[in-house]
């Protein structure tokens, strides 16, 4: 299983060829954090785009934190904040991913690359 970040389903949503190529070849529907589908929401400029945005994720499992992840979520963005400027929502939705023991797919790596026992994969080339 996947947990896919809002950058890798914008580019779903914008028809980007190779991000649809790997989204229809995906043989179990990836989950997305409860933060992934808010950004989507909140990105949207009108009414037509949010139903677009909610049509791309209601298929797909919405997880969200538990307990332990958010306590990890903050040991993070504590010990990452200022030092490598590791954002509060990105701090979040890496410890879903750690708390389901699964991959993360992003093109943030940068976001992400200081977080201890993250998985990242960029799941289609850019």
């Amino acid at each position: 299983m996947y947990l896919l970040d809002t950058d890798v389903l914008i580019d779903v949503q914008r028809g980007y060829k190779p991000a649809v190529t790997w989204f229809a070849s995906l043989n179990n529907l990836p989950a997305v954090s409860g933060f992934v589908v808010m950004e989507l929401i909140q990105d949207a400029k009108n009414n037509q785009q949010l139903r677009q945005a909610l049509r791309l994720v209601v298929p797909l499992p919405v997880i969200w934190p538990t307990e332990t992840d958010c306590n990890r979520a903050l040991a993070n963005f504590t010990a990452y904040h200022l030092s490598s400027g590791l954002g509060l929502l990105d701090a979040l939705i890496a410890s879903c991913a750690i708390g389901l023991s699964v991959k993360l797919c992003t093109f943030n790596v940068k976001h992400y690359r200081v977080i201890p026992d993250l998985l990242i994969e960029q799941p289609y080339e850019k």
